[in-house]
């Protein structure tokens, strides 16, 4: 189950509004949408969170690039929203690798058989001496992922934001002073 909501900050104030993530399908759909919530080119917070598994937050101050905080990219990367958020960038990868890789296993056939010929080159993944510590280059690092000091100015501190586990975005709102706003949507 997840719950998404918009926080627009506002000179009265934060005005929080739910919504519905069913169309957006990248991260620059999702800041479109946080965009279209504020008139005057205030900051908007973008809430996601996944029951206790996961939740992130993308800020976006007008026309500035968007900043992201995962707290748990491993259980985010599980989920089709927190993939919205685990960018190439932000998990430090090429622009595109993964399109690029993909089309050109697509094109050869990397396992060096023909398309409907079997397999017969020797399975030599049993050696207990694999490289089995080196980290993937594509592995998703586990825990916090982000600009931890997303909020910082806000009311929120890097180290406050990286301890939060349960009802995360309700401490967030309540360092905000928008506790009141976000109760209303969910």
């Amino acid at each position: 189950m997840y719950f998404a909501a918009l926080l627009a900050r506002t000179e009265d104030g934060w005005e929080a509004s739910d919504t519905e993530l069913d169309d957006v399908e990248t991260l620059s759909d999702l800041t479109d949408l946080a965009r279209e919530a504020s008139a005057d080119e205030d900051t908007v917070l973008v809430f996601i969170e996944q029951e206790d598994a996961w939740f992130g937050v993308v800020r976006v101050d007008g026309e500035d690039d968007p900043r992201i905080f995962v707290s748990d990219a491993t259980a985010a990367a599980r989920s089709s929203y927190g993939e919205i958020l685990l960018t190439d960038e932000l998990l430090g990868r090429e622009p595109g690798a993964d399109d690029t890789i993909a089309a050109l296993e697509e094109l050869v056939g990397l396992d060096g058989t023909e398309d409907g010929e079997p397999d017969t080159t020797p399975d030599n993944d049993h050696d207990d001496n694999d490289d089995d510590d080196v980290l993937d280059a594509d592995a998703v690092p586990a825990g916090p992922l982000g600009d931890t000091a997303i909020l910082a100015d806000l009311g929120l501190p890097e180290a406050e934001l990286l301890m939060l586990r349960t009802d995360a975005l309700g401490e967030i709102a309540d360092a905000l002073g928008a506790a009141e706003v976000l109760e209303t949507v969910r």
